[in-house]
């Protein structure tokens, strides 16, 4: 750690517990004696710091500023691993931008953190070829409605919808109260206290149609509700009335699997090189899509109904694909 990391966080360790002792600032810094002097020293005599020793509490504290130069820090230098953290959200920031709903709104803030980073660690440019991200099946979202809900978020206001549900194949006007934003997997949702049904319920935004902002208010609802209601999922997961489904993988296909997180509350064992995972679910027809692009490498064990729908679902596949082979055989005849 440089000197003057040291000196920045000095300050903020005083201004985070308003009195430090000597002791505690040599194990944060992990300096000895001599170094911690020389750097207390430094802060009072050449930053003008209204550094002080309070011996009735027992350790360093700021005093009121007297008059005479300014105490103010040099700019910082960032660490290698700060800079990979700006990177990284930088590139976020970017890759949730790509579709256009953020756009002009996160323009200012890219650009003060590529100014940071050139300052940080040579050209910024240069340093951002080293780290990408990259989203996949993300689904488009209207920029007029992102915006809309964006406002009557903050504006806490009510919005009418025209809303397509792909589960029943119908579009629907719903009045909602919006509560909060998602984004879960690339795509965005909305918490909405829905008027129409009473309950709290969750819109994919893609699946917005129309959207138009009313005077009323929103409905308050707090989000330990909308957790509690959800059950803090999405997509797969979604709902608080969950099943639950044990996969078993193949040696295989457990050395990638084994480091995915599929649900907070999963439950997992290894059986002699194979990977049992046990998760939480409430959309069977997502999760056979999960289940199915590890192919022969997974099993389901449990439960039944969920069993049952594989098997048809590999039946009708392999059905599908003999007919498509006898009807090329004949072609080629």
């Amino acid at each position: 750690m440089s000197q003057l990391e040291r000196l920045h966080r000095i300050n903020g360790l005083i201004q985070d517990r308003n009195v430090v002792s000597f002791g505690d600032l040599m194990h944060e810094l992990e300096v000895s004696r001599a170094t911690l002097k020389r750097d207390l020293q430094f802060l009072r005599e050449r930053l003008n710091a209204p550094l002080i020793f309070d011996r009735e509490a027992g350790g360093y504290r700021y005093d009121k500023p007297m008059r005479g130069p300014r105490f103010e820090l040099p700019g910082m230098w960032f660490s290698s691993e700060e800079v990979l953290a700006l990177l990284t959200m930088h590139q976020m920031l970017e890759s949730l931008d790509s579709g256009g709903l953020l756009g002009r709104h996160i323009k200012p803030l890219i650009a003060r953190l590529t100014s940071v980073l050139d300052r940080a660690d040579g050209s910024a440019k240069e340093v951002l070829k080293r780290v990408k991200l990259i989203a996949v099946q993300r689904r488009r979202v209207d920029l007029r409605h992102f915006e809309l809900i964006g406002a009557a978020l903050v504006k806490r206001r009510r919005l009418i919808i025209d809303y397509y549900g792909r589960a029943r194949d119908r579009r629907t006007e719903r009045e909602v109260s919006p509560l909060r934003l998602v984004n879960h997997r690339g795509n965005w949702y909305l918490d909405a206290w829905c008027h129409m049904s009473e309950a709290i319920r969750m819109f994919a935004l893609d699946s917005i149609r129309e959207a138009k902002l009313l005077e009323e208010r929103a409905k308050e609802v707090s989000l330990k509700a909308v957790d509690d209601e959800l059950g803090g999922g999405y997509g797969i997961y979604r709902g608080k009335h969950l099943q639950w489904a044990t996969l078993l993988f193949s040696p295989e296909a457990a050395k990638w699997v084994r480091s995915e997180i599929w649900h907070e509350q999963q439950r997992a064992r290894d059986l002699d090189g194979r990977y049992e995972l046990t998760i939480p679910y409430s959309d069977p027809a997502e999760l056979e899509l999960e289940i199915l692009r590890h192919g022969e490498n997974v099993q389901v064990l449990a439960p039944a109904s969920l069993k049952n729908r594989i098997a048809r679902r590999l039946a009708l596949a392999a059905l599908l694909y003999d007919e498509s082979g006898t009807r090329q055989d004949r072609l080629a005849a």
